[in-house]
């Protein structure tokens, strides 16, 4: 997206175009026109839009037709395109989107009603765009790009808010008779229901010229729970400015001219279709950060984790001048295992002995690991005595009870190292505290000296008090 934002102005009329270039302009938008279709995805590829407004019909096609092209380009996929039609026409507003269209603008319209129209979508767009791999349109975690359109389940839970009871009755009967959504209704002055059940995919809400159905816009944008959830506003009238503000105020589209059961529904299959790819998409990113701090083989944290984790456990400590213990243990003779038994049976021992450590330590602290056979444990907040403690305990938990391998009758017995560092920064200021690095170097130490008085035991290295 352009620091202004590039919006494609598409019109065979040229009186058109240049209306909506001074309108968009005047808005510091950056305004690239085209007057016909032949050419448009050279046109798209260079100029590499963020919206588009196109006359709904033309000589050689339709809106439906431009939106086709945009959505073949690779990452312009989610680009909005808007039509705008030359008449008050609600048959065809509801074919545009029926064809997927983001919205249809009627003339003659308001700049305030465009304005927050591109606005919206524009908003819209940066979160797509948030979410989105920088090669082409890919989401992360996605092996393929979504297609344009997703008709949403029909288990998709909508509730709908109005001023009286009679009107809240009436869109649902006219909502179910058209698609079987989850449908509930609430009066506005009741928003606890909206929000004390499951969180729903869409909200259906009246407007009129009470504030209260606008406030009550923002105020389910602004909440953590109601934040994605797809927002629609119904206006009886065509008050433009009304319809200006709702969207200003969190609403994902208004349908003018009071309520109709078919635009509402091809809105909310549309809207709840895309909140359906960006939550999949967001689930994907959540999984995929997890996911690069977890060693895949052990579950454990990784050594990224730990590095960090640390880092920041040695900051706070600092701080509030409570020591915490830093650990590594390397599994004993490890090479040998893989050596008779194979690499399968190496990979059952490591998950086996990364699971009886995480059971040890369980919240006090983190087990990662750092390497093939090396864990590191860090336990903040801890004294000397309680470390040497958990570090004994930890060695116990792997000799204790002998390793069964897989196409092996007679377990193995394993033992484990263990190099403890203490980092009691109680008497230190926070630039004298030693290093990360430094008490890394000094565990690895302590673990060399284990591993020379004969393995499967626990060496501390002393702090330079």
């Amino acid at each position: 997206m352009s620091v202004q934002g590039t919006i494609l102005v598409l019109d065979g009329v040229s009186t058109n175009r240049i209306m909506l270039k001074v309108q968009l302009t005047a808005a510091w938008y950056h305004v690239v026109q085209g007057e016909k279709l032949e050419g448009l995805p050279a046109l798209v590829r260079r100029t590499q839009p963020d919206l588009v407004l196109t006359a709904q019909t033309w000589p050689d096609g339709t809106a439906a037709d431009v939106k086709k092209a945009i959505v073949k380009e690779p990452g312009l996929d989610d680009v909005p395109v808007v039509a705008i039609a030359a008449q008050n026409d609600r048959d065809a507003r509801l074919r545009a989107l029926k064809d997927g269209l983001d919205d249809v603008l009627t003339h003659p319209f308001k700049d305030t009603l465009l304005l927050a129209r591109i606005r919206s979508l524009l908003r819209a767009r940066a979160v797509t765009q948030d979410l989105q791999v920088s090669n082409g349109s890919q989401p992360i975690g996605f092996a393929e790009p979504a297609p344009t359109i997703i008709r949403p389940s029909k288990a998709a839970r909508v509730d709908i808010l109005t001023h009286t009871a009679r009107t809240g009755a009436l869109w649902q009967k006219a909502l179910n008779d058209q698609r079987q959504f989850d449908l509930n209704w609430h009066l506005q002055s009741n928003l606890r229901g909206v929000l004390s059940g499951s969180v729903p995919d869409a909200i259906v809400v009246e407007l009129g010229s009470n504030p209260a159905g606008l406030n009550i816009l923002a105020d389910l944008r602004s909440r953590g729970v109601t934040r994605h959830t797809v927002l629609i506003g119904v206006l009886k009238d065509e008050d433009a400015g009304q319809a200006s503000e709702a969207l200003d105020r969190g609403a994902d589209a208004v349908c003018l001219g009071g309520f109709c059961a078919d635009e509402i529904v091809l809105r909310l299959d549309n809207q709840i279709a895309r909140k359906s790819r960006m939550d999949r998409m967001r689930d994907s990113l959540k999984k995929g950060i997890a996911e690069s701090w977890i060693d895949p083989l052990t579950g454990l944290q990784n050594r990224r984790y730990a590095m960090r984790a640390i880092q920041q456990i040695a900051q706070q400590s600092a701080q509030t001048g409570r020591g915490f213990a830093l650990m590594l243990a390397d599994l004993d003779h490890f090479k040998a295992i893989n050596d008779e038994y194979g690499h399968a049976s190496g990979d059952c021992v490591l998950t086996q002995a990364a699971a009886r450590m995480q059971q040890v330590v369980g919240k006090a602290g983190f087990v990662a690991r750092i390497g093939g056979e090396e864990f590191m444990i860090v336990i903040p907040n801890i004294s000397r005595a309680k470390a040497l403690t958990m570090a004994s305990t930890l060695c116990e938990a792997i000799c204790a009870v002998p390793f069964r391998l897989p196409d092996q009758r007679t377990p193995i017995a394993v033992t484990i190292s263990v190099g403890l560092k203490m980092s009691a920064p109680a008497y230190l200021s926070q630039d004298e505290a030693e290093p990360v690095e430094q008490l890394i170097k000094s565990a690895d130490k302590a673990l060399y000296a284990a591993k020379q008085a004969g393995r499967n035991q626990v060496q501390i290295r002393q702090s330079a008090a």
